[in-house]
This record gives C-alpha cells, structure tokens and sequence, in this order.
C-alpha cells in the first residue's frame, strides 16, 4: 500500500501564493505518476497537475498552466504543488493522486492511491 499525505494548505488573498507538499510512504515506486486534482464547492474533481516520476515531465490542467508548476523530491518521495497569482475560483479541497501507469493521465478512474486531501481558500 501507498500512503499519501497532503499538507500547505491554507487561506490566501487572490493575487497571492501557496506551496503544497504530498509526501508518499509506504511501498513506493519510481515509475507512474504523482499528480494533484482538485475538487471546488459544488464541482466534480478535476486534474490540476501531473508528473512522470521517471523523466520528471509534466503537465497541467489548462486553468493553471503559466500559474501553477509541479515539482518532485525523488529522494524524499515528495511532489510539490507551488501556486501563485491565485484566484477565488482556485478554492478547493486540494488531492495528491499517484498511479504506476505509463502515459499522461487526467482522469481520476486511472489513480489508485489517494491522499486526504488539503483546503486551499482564496479570497477576493
């Protein structure tokens, strides 16, 4: 089993930063993916960002490209979500997902591990 714990949450004014960190533990891998979704107050979850753990590529969901840049710590087993220029609408509950897949993978159904999940608010 793999364990996902999500922490950096917090309350920001729009404009502002946050840095998330997902640590991994457990029986880790170093191929697949580790990526972050997230879910908004009355919307369904969606994928954020993504990054290969062999390669370190990445890609991202169109609402945070140029804002958002995912990052990984191999050594440490930690993927690092760093955000700025946040808006309001940027205000969810925030999922570290991971999978042992190859591809490039945005859809929830091909993460099997999951974290608790972390609240990012944003005020206007």
């Amino acid at each position: 089993q793999v364990q996902l714990v999500e922490s950096g949450g917090g309350l920001v004014q729009a404009g502002g930063s946050l840095r998330l960190s997902c640590a991994a533990s457990g029986r880790t891998f170093s191929s697949g993916t580790m990526a972050w979704f997230r879910r908004a107050p009355g919307k369904e979850r969606e994928f954020v960002a993504g990054i290969k753990l062999s390669g370190g590529s990445t890609y991202y969901g169109d609402s945070v490209k140029g804002r958002f840049t995912i990052s990984r710590d191999n050594a440490k087993n930690t993927v690092n979500l760093e955000m700025n220029n946040l808006k309001p609408e940027d205000t969810a509950i925030y999922y570290c997902a991971a999978n042992q897949y190859s591809g490039y993978h945005t859809t929830i159904g091909l993460y099997n591990y999951w974290g608790q999940g972390t609240q990012v608010t944003v005020s206007s």
